[in-house]
């Protein structure tokens, strides 16, 4: 059993991959093989609307068409039994490299019929890590959960099941000295760093253990 997850943050050592380490390693607690993939070491682009993936009897039906450095982790996910992404948000959605791996990922696999089928063929279990700076109360204010459930459903409907995590109030900088953000309580965000993040990171490990066990 493997599962891969996928990193759609910039920071390669922040607070989304920490935690997307921390799912994988109760993947491996339960003997699956395990991968991160970084999408920001990446060239690509999203879906440039060519329609390969729905041409009748073309040679990528179901498939992106597209080649570049995309290409070959699409076709790793695909063989994945489990996958789970992970995304800062910026302005209310996930970042641009992980909005283009998504239109890629999933686009090719959603049929045009009257009940919006899958070609992926399997149910595996699929996740979504998030994580923001702003509290679950603001979070809820503004909406951001009803603007990531598009993603969310097609998630669900197209490879059979979800489930997210959603990372509040997170830290940012190791000197908010440094940087205009009077905005935050730099106290307040290190107590949550200090108390709060750990049971994130456990909460991402269970989440890891769960899928294993679904598969």
């Amino acid at each position: 059993m493997k599962l891969i997850a996928i990193n759609g943050s910039p920071r390669k050592n922040a607070n989304t991959v920490t935690l997307l380490k921390s799912a994988l390693e109760g993947a491996s607690s339960q003997g699956a093989e395990t991968e991160l993939i970084q999408l920001y070491d990446q060239d690509y682009k999203g879906c440039i609307s060519c329609f390969a993936c729905k041409l009748k009897n073309g040679k990528s039906y179901g498939k992106c068409a597209v080649k570049d450095d995309l290409a070959p982790i699409l076709e790793k996910v695909a063989k994945a039994d489990a996958i789970i992404l992970g995304s800062p948000i910026y302005f209310g959605a996930v970042t641009g490299g992980m909005r283009s791996f998504i239109e890629r990922f999933m686009f090719p696999y959603l049929v045009y019929d009257k009940s919006y089928s899958s070609l992926f063929g399997r149910e595996i279990p699929t996740g979504f890590i998030y994580t923001m700076n702003v509290t679950n109360k603001q979070m809820k204010d503004v909406g951001y959960e009803e603007g990531l459930k598009f993603v969310e459903n097609g998630m669900e409907r197209l490879f059979g099941s979800f489930e997210s995590l959603i990372v509040n109030d997170t830290y940012q900088f190791d000197d908010y000295s440094k940087y205009v953000v009077t905005s935050f309580d730099e106290k307040k965000k290190v107590q949550v760093r200090e108390e709060q993040f750990p049971k994130d990171c456990k909460n991402a490990f269970d989440m890891g253990v769960r899928f294993v066990k679904q598969n």
